[in-house]
């Protein structure tokens, strides 16, 4: 039996539509594709050390948090409806997370100015850092490709990662849903029983 010639080509001109769609975009986008191919971090591997500016323009590092339970949220934009029904949630566990010892802190690609416009809005009572240029976002593998709109654009993936008191990734939450998942990661902090006050 011999192969269709038609369904041949097209095959073939479907793959090579995607090579050269794929070719095309920037070189930047490319960089992010290959950076997050590469970082793929998972547990017990150590978390990339960072220092951002918080709502506040007070630099905060991971390093400076060693020797507590860490719980770093990637969140895709301040004052968004999923990002602040997220931020509440953890606002309303707030109190019982610290009772595990555990430290939060909320990282979005936002300035200090609109982190700060955001926490104030809903009385967060957790740090909030800014990570405009994304480069901590990048760090984690959460700057990934999206479809919005029909449209694949590069934007941060809901993620949340638990940092044990030695700086290795305890826990990973990927492609979180707002709804729910403050309460998912205080059940997983007092399951644990990793962290420590």
């Amino acid at each position: 039996m011999t192969p269709n010639p038609h369904l041949l080509y097209k095959n073939l001109l479907d793959i090579f539509r995607s090579v050269r769609s794929f070719l095309t975009q920037s070189r930047w986008t490319l960089k992010l594709l290959l950076i997050e191919a590469l970082m793929n971090l998972n547990i017990n591997d150590k978390a990339p050390d960072f220092t951002l500016q918080d709502e506040n323009g007070k630099e905060i590092s991971l390093k400076s948090l060693r020797g507590k339970v860490v719980v770093l949220y990637f969140y895709p934009r301040a004052d968004t409806p999923g990002c602040t029904v997220e931020a509440c949630a953890f606002r309303d566990t707030y109190k019982q997370m610290q009772k595990t010892g555990a430290a939060l802190l909320g990282v979005s690609p936002d300035t200090s100015k609109a982190q700060k416009k955001f926490q104030e809005k809903f009385k967060l009572p957790f740090s909030l850092l800014a990570d405009a240029d994304k480069k901590v976002a990048n760090l984690f593998g959460v700057l990934q490709e999206k479809n919005m709109y029909g449209k694949k654009v590069m934007g941060i993936a809901r993620t949340t990662f638990v940092i044990g008191p030695d700086g290795k990734i305890q826990h990973i939450f990927p492609k979180v849903k707002p709804e729910g998942h403050a309460v998912e990661v205080l059940a997983y902090l007092k399951e644990s029983g990793k962290a420590t006050p």
